[in-house]
């Protein structure tokens, strides 16, 4: 009953200082998305050279995508002209971190954190999209244009009321959606580490850094986690014994780099961008680990409120406590509200199964993949109705298609499809 009553108020400690700055970044996010054009990302993301690989790693680094969020844009910007490097520039800097991981950083890991991820991030994005521009030829360059930007922007509310209204919709809903699972678990993998990991677990490996930034990166590179849910797990290994540039890298690379990510980037922009996109992460996280280590004073870089995931009792001011319940709330409508999304979607399944044609889709990780999956299958010719099931993995599609066109379209995404 004492764990289970620890790893309670170990969550709360933790959602406590977490959610003021979780707020703020989704507030911010959702100005970013409703107020900034996406013609102003695909026009200055087009072409070959340094600037290009610049401003895509400057464009990453604020943006709230995650890495299976990122995914998408990113085939989107290379279609409508962006360079192989400046591609891979964005690919490398926007799942690392954003705007609401930077503020969420802030709030666990303190302001050195907050400040050496973004750069990181930055630094990593430059060096990979140079490698890639590098190795690209002229020819290789995209012309074409996006249909999906084209869709995008028609679909964005032109007043300042209803762009407002927008704003809040993405950053308070369409963002949790998207996010607030990983959230979760990276709160609970960090609650469980604080109370059944001993103290002394990682001393031993704390004292060879690199091998245990290997093991990190080991773990890291293949699963899945988001930015802003990797924190409270950087955070628990911090106290654990690991040492801050160890957790740095887990910070870069979970996010950065998973097997969605790499069969994508393999196949939109080769084996040969794809490797030196993961070459370039593992290096960088591994030597911006090291130079914290070395350069920045321990107490620096420690998390200021370290001593509270170690108390029984929360101590959470009157701010604190206030966007706690709000953020509790957003997650919980957000879970309540997909569970309800997903019943009534499996009703209308089981009612159009004989007249739809129903596929299975694998590698759906949040609603933007959800959505991504849902507008390719519309695009489709002859499809009339689409509806695509972010649990269960399955896409209903309505209308006489080839059914070879939407394999392949969903292919081109990221994501395995087969007839059902």
């Amino acid at each position: 009953m004492e764990k289970i009553n620890h790893i309670f108020n170990t969550l709360i400690n933790l959602i406590g200082e977490m959610a003021p700055y979780i707020l703020l970044g989704f507030i911010i996010a959702g100005i970013m998305h409703s107020f900034i054009s996406t013609t102003v990302f695909t026009r200055h993301l087009s072409g070959k050279g340094w600037k290009s690989v610049l401003k895509a790693a400057l464009v990453g680094v604020p943006l709230p995508l995650c890495s299976c969020g990122v995914l998408p844009t990113a085939i989107s910007l290379r279609r409508s002209g962006a360079s192989r490097a400046s591609t891979t520039s964005f690919l490398v800097a926007t799942p690392q971190t954003g705007v609401d991981s930077i503020a969420a950083t802030w709030s666990l890991l303190g302001p050195a954190f907050a400040v050496i991820r973004p750069v990181s991030a930055f630094a990593t994005a430059l060096m990979a999209g140079g490698a890639v521009g590098y190795s690209e030829r002229p020819d290789e360059i995209n012309h074409n244009s996006s249909e999906d930007v084209k869709s995008s922007l028609s679909d964005r509310p032109k007043d300042i009321f209803k762009k407002s209204i927008s704003a809040l919709r993405y950053g308070c809903i369409d963002l949790v959606d998207s996010i607030g699972s990983w959230l979760v678990i990276g709160l609970i993998i960090a609650a469980l580490i604080t109370v059944f990991v001993p103290a002394d677990f990682f001393a031993s490996l704390a004292e060879y850094p690199i091998l245990a930034m290997l093991a990190v990166v080991v773990i890291a590179v293949p699963m899945y986690v988001c930015a802003t849910g990797s924190i409270p797990i950087a955070l628990s290994l911090m106290l654990k014994g690991l040492s801050p540039g160890t957790a740095l890298v887990l910070l870069m690379a979970g996010p950065a780099a998973n097997f969605a990510s790499f069969t994508l980037i393999s196949r939109e922009l080769g084996k040969k961008a794809a490797l030196i996109y993961l070459i370039a992460i593992v290096i960088c996280s591994i030597l911006f680990g090291l130079l914290i280590d070395f350069l920045l004073p321990r107490n620096w870089s420690m998390p200021h409120g370290n001593a509270e995931m170690h108390c029984h009792a929360a101590h959470l001011n009157t701010l604190e406590i206030i966007c706690s319940v709000i953020l509790t709330a957003l997650l919980i409508s957000s879970f309540v509200r997909r569970k309800i999304t997903d019943k009534i979607k499996n009703k209308k399944m089981e009612k159009n199964m004989e007249k739809a044609t129903t596929y299975k889709i694998t590698g759906m990780n949040c609603p933007h993949c959800q959505s991504t999956v849902t507008n390719t299958l519309k695009n489709i010719a002859g499809v009339l109705e689409v509806s695509v099931n972010l649990s269960s993995g399955m896409a209903q599609v309505t209308g006489e298609h080839d059914y070879k066109e939407a394999i392949d379209g969903v292919t081109k995404q990221g994501f395995g499809i087969e007839l059902a």
